[in-house]
Parts: C-alpha cells; structure tokens; sequence
C-alpha cells in the first residue's frame, strides 16, 4: 500500500477504535454513576415533598421519579459486566496508541511502500473487532461524541480526516431524540393536564 493511503486508512482506524474504547469507558460511567444519580436526587426530591405536601406538582414529580427509579433499576441490570466495559476500554485505548504510533512511524518513513505496515494495521483491527462488545446502554454513543470530540487527543485523526461540527461531533440520534422527547413532553401535557 502506498504512503498516502495507509495514512488515510490508519486515520479512519483510529477514528473507529478510539470512539470504540470512548463508547466503552461511556457505558462504564453511566453504569457506575447514573443510578446513583437518580438514587440521590430522588432522594432529595423526596423529602423537599414531605417538607411541602401541598405543592401543587407533587403527583406529576412523583410520577417522574418512579419513571427515572425504573429506568435505573434498568441499567443496575448491566452492573455485573460494569468492569467489563471498562476493561474493554482501556485495551481499546492501547489499540489506538498502537495505531497512532504506527501511524507516525509510517508518516516520517522516507519509503513509499509499506507492507509490514499493512499487516501490523490489519491485526489491530482484527484484535478490535474481537475484544469490542456490540452492547452497550442507552446514552452511551452521546457520551462517546463527547468524550472523542472535546476530551481526546486526536490530532493525527484530523490530518487525513477532518471532523465537521454537525456532521460528525453532534450525533443524530441525540438531535432525534430531543424531537421525540419535545413531542413526547407536548403530548403529554396535553393528555394529562390540560386534559385533566
């Protein structure tokens, strides 16, 4: 493979797997802290409601609160494999180290074919593509963008692929998702209260 190319190739590897072992330290974090989270506040929701029991909202707070303990009950269903998904990422994480120091040894080389090169690429995706785990919980991709785009170093990615702010930093799926949940919210309303 020519220089040029097994540049370009290793940049759009490193994208792949560097997202890949950010996707997994994603669902370490929401597995480890957001129950927690809901755990804490619902808490301190709770007695705010025993210290005003005539606000006018409790029912609708009640409601929500029940609704986010489930969805926290839901992801405790992950704790088991939690150090699992961290585990993942930090191979993960190696990986890319191994395909940014491969990619600069290929950018200073002075040759113009590589083909020890190509072999080295092909078994760290191999080995990519057998330690990375194709579930992950929900949120975890948004997670992922943030940690990939504004926390890691990858400079080296950007020089053979540039990212575009709306095209790759923000997912469609979150953008997605706030639609549906403006809907879901406007809905809602007007069902449960303006309607009742």
């Amino acid at each position: 493979m020519d220089k040029d190319s097994l540049l370009r190739q290793l940049s759009d590897y490193g994208y792949r797997v560097g997202f890949g072992a950010k996707k997994h330290f994603s669902t370490y974090d929401i597995i480890s802290k957001v129950p927690g989270g809901i755990s804490i506040i619902g808490l301190l929701i709770g007695v705010g409601q025993l210290a005003y029991p005539n606000y006018n909202y409790s029912t609708g707070i009640s409601t929500i609160l029940i609704m986010a303990s489930i969805i926290g009950l839901t992801m405790s269903s992950y704790n088991t494999e939690k150090e699992i998904y961290n585990q993942v990422g930090q191979d993960l994480t190696r990986l890319f180290n191994e395909l940014q120091a491969l990619y600069y040894k290929v950018k200073n080389s002075p040759e113009q074919l590589f083909t020890t090169e190509v072999v080295q690429m092909n078994d760290i995706l191999n080995r990519y593509y057998q330690i990375s785990r194709s579930q992950q919980i929900f949120g975890s991709d948004w997670f992922a963008h943030y940690k990939f785009f504004w926390q890691m170093e990858k400079g080296w990615i950007e020089e053979q692929r540039p990212f575009r702010f709306w095209k790759d930093k923000i997912p469609k799926s979150l953008l997605f998702f706030i639609v549906v949940m403006f809907l879901v919210s406007w809905f809602w309303y007007f069902i449960f209260v303006r309607g009742a």
